[in-house]
Formats: structure tokens, sequence, C-alpha cells
């Protein structure tokens, strides 16, 4: 194999491209939008896993995306409770903590990096249909372009078209019931260094940080019965948006009025989706890696890790294995295990954020003692230590 074409030039995509180069393939990103989204999303965490799935393709990204370290958790309930702590991901050999950084920076940081190793990225390449050929697979794109591969890599998101094009009764995603907004603020409080806070409220649950600068990342998440559009989500003004968080926050910690009406710029908010289990991760020459084949909701804030941990292990298994149908298939044995687990935890976390009156009383009355009991670092351990040896040979067959 040659020749890889990667659909998505987001993070999964960039750290594929990284990965495939340092397994010897070739490939070329093709990404939907017409320029680089740096400006998109809010932020996200990189856990240690992801860091260090990252370090096994050479890849740096914490000092280039701004990124600062955020090794601990402090639940809250509204009224003030101090519920417990949880720590962020566990520290690697040398320290290294997980981190918290801008989406867009991050993007920017991958995708320099991957210019930098020579590798191509074209843009407004929305994919169309592909087929698969005789030499492997030819694909067109909605602007009348195409482009012909040894094997085609979904890396395109939630949403995947090419999810939809590889199994036509593909997993579609799950509304989980919540809606995220979030925004950067500025204020007089204290910078929380090393530790995000999250408020079990009344109404909706709040997270925040405070950087050395004063500069307050924070986001809320809105339970829906319902499951609104994304067009009546981007038709509600910051202000707006400031009015209802305000009055869902009524009863809650002060602190959470104040820095929504302290908001800087626009205010965002998007659909809250996961995708359990996908029956098919691979066909032929084509194969799904991240949020097109199982994303999870960002509860547990691993959708990144698992993203460039798949294109680690592909990349992987595509250098080892005797063809692409080998190497796709060891791929989702040593991947579905683990991913289908993270997302399951990271629903479990979404529904303790949506308690009624009678169940918020006792998650509140109860999560102290859990949090002790099962939310310890070696209760996580299966999570955060998880270990990719690029030199080690990936084994085609379980004995």
């Amino acid at each position: 194999m040659k020749n890889a074409l990667i659909i998505g030039g987001g993070i999964g995509g960039t750290a594929m491209a990284m990965a495939l180069q340092r397994a010897g393939i070739e490939s070329r990103i093709f990404e939907a939008y017409d320029r680089p989204a740096e400006y998109t999303g809010l932020f996200l965490n990189i856990a240690s896993n992801g860091l260090d799935a990252l370090r096994a393709i050479d890849v740096e990204v914490v000092e280039r995306a701004d990124g600062f370290p955020m090794p601990r958790m402090v639940m809250w309930s509204g009224t003030g409770k101090r519920l417990g702590e949880v720590a962020n991901g566990m520290p690697l050999p040398d320290g290294t903590v997980s981190v918290c950084v801008r989406r867009g920076a991050l993007q920017k940081a991958l995708r320099e990096q991957a210019l930098d190793r020579g590798i191509g990225i074209e843009y407004g390449k929305r994919l169309e249909t592909y087929e698969v050929t005789a030499d492997g697979v030819f694909v067109k794109f909605t602007d009348g372009t195409d482009a012909a591969g040894d094997i085609l890599i979904g890396a395109d998101g939630i949403h995947s078209r090419t999810r939809q094009i590889l199994d036509a009764n593909s997993a579609k995603p799950r509304f989980t019931g919540l809606v995220g907004v979030g925004g950067y603020s500025r204020t007089d409080l204290a910078p929380t260094t090393g530790t995000q806070h999250f408020i079990f409220g009344k109404r909706a649950f709040f997270g925040y940080l405070v950087r050395e600068s004063g500069e307050t990342y924070w986001f809320a998440n809105l339970h829906r019965f319902d499951e609104p559009t994304r067009k009546e989500l981007a038709a509600i003004p910051t202000a707006g948006w400031q009015r209802q968080l305000r009055d869902l926050f009524a009863d809650d910690l002060p602190v959470i009025s104040e820095i929504v009406t302290n908001s800087v710029g626009d205010i965002g908010a998007h659909l809250v989706y996961d995708i359990p289990t996908s029956p098919v991760w691979h066909r032929g020459p084509a194969v799904l890696i991240g949020d097109a084949v199982h994303a999870t909701s960002p509860s547990a804030g691993q959708g990144a890790s698992m993203a460039v941990e798949d294109a680690v292990i592909l990349a992987r298994c595509l250098r080892d294995a005797p063809d692409i149908n080998a190497a796709s298939t060891a791929y989702e044995r040593l991947r579905r295990p683990r991913v289908e687990r993270v997302v399951a935890y990271s629903k479990t976390l979404s529904d303790s954020k949506t308690a009624g009156p009678v169940a918020r009383v006792f998650r509140d009355l109860m999560m102290p003692i859990a949090l002790k009991l099962f939310a310890s670092p070696k209760s996580h351990a299966w999570m955060y230590t998880h270990h990719i040896d690029w030199n080690e040979k990936v084994a085609m067959h379980v004995a």
C-alpha cells in the first residue's frame, strides 16, 4: 500500500496522516470546509492517554496549542456543598498531565505539523461518493473533482458521509438529551490553577476554570426532552443565552451568574450526540476512525484522545498486516472494546447531569461516597494508562 485518502482534516484526520507517514504510507487529507477551521469550537480536554498516543508519532501539541495542565476536577452541588475531587487523567512517566486547549488552536497546531512534514491538505473537498476499484478506491467530491488511492479513511466526524456510504444501515448519532453552551469570560475570580470546577445545579450543569491571565473558560449542559435543530440554536443571540442561563442557574452558586454576565465574545451552542456502537467499522478498502465510528459525549473528556489512539493503532496495523482487510480487522479488534467502554462511561456521566428533584437529593448525598469508592485513580487506570508501543509488531490473529 502506497497511498491513503483521508476524509476530514480535523484532529483525527491530521493525526492519521502523520501516523501513516511514520508507517511509511503517503496520504492526502481532504477537508470539506473551504479554509482551515482555526477558530471553530470552544475548548476541550486532551487526556494523558491522548498525549501519550501523540508522542508515539512524535507530535507535540501542548506548547504549540497553548495547552495548560488540568489534572484535577472538583465537584460541587448547586448549593455550594463540595461533593468531591476526581483526577483528570493520570500523569505520564515524565510527569505530564492532561491539558486543556482551545479546539481551534489544537487543530492549527496539528495542521502546521502535518504541513511541516510535507502532508498535503486540500480544502473545499466534500465527499459525494466513492467506489471500490481493482486498484483500491476512487473518490468523487461535490465540487466535481476526484481522487484515487489504495485505501479510504473516514475521519469526517459524527455525521460522517463516509460512514453513510460504507454502510447504508449504519448507526445514527444518538441525542443524549443535552445541549452544550459555552464561551469565555473576564472576571475578578482567582485563578483555578490546575483545576476545573463542576457544579451540579438545580436545573442544569456548569463547568469553569480560570487561567492565570484571568480569562475564564466555561460551559453549561442544559437538559432537553426534545431535540432542537442546529438552526434553532444558532438563532439564539448571545444576550438571549445569557438571560436563559441566568434564569436556569438563579438558585445556584452566584459565581455562575457572574461568569455568564461577563462573557466576552459570542456564546456558542451545540447538540450533544454519541454513537454507542457501530456494526460496521470497515468494508473493503474503506475504514472509519474517531467520531465517524464511535462518537462519545464530551463528559469523559476523551473524544480527541480516542481519535488519536485510533489513528496510531490503524497506522500500525496497516504497517504490519499483509493486506488492508487484515489490517482493518486487527484495528477493529484492538479498538472496539475500549472505545465502546469509553462511550458507555461518558453516557453515564452525562446522565448524572440531568437528575430530577428526588434523584438530585440522592445524588448530592451519595456522590462524596461514590467518588471515593469508584472514581479513584486506580478505578480509572483502564482509561488513562493505555499506552501504545509504536515499535511493537501488531498480532494479526488472537491465539
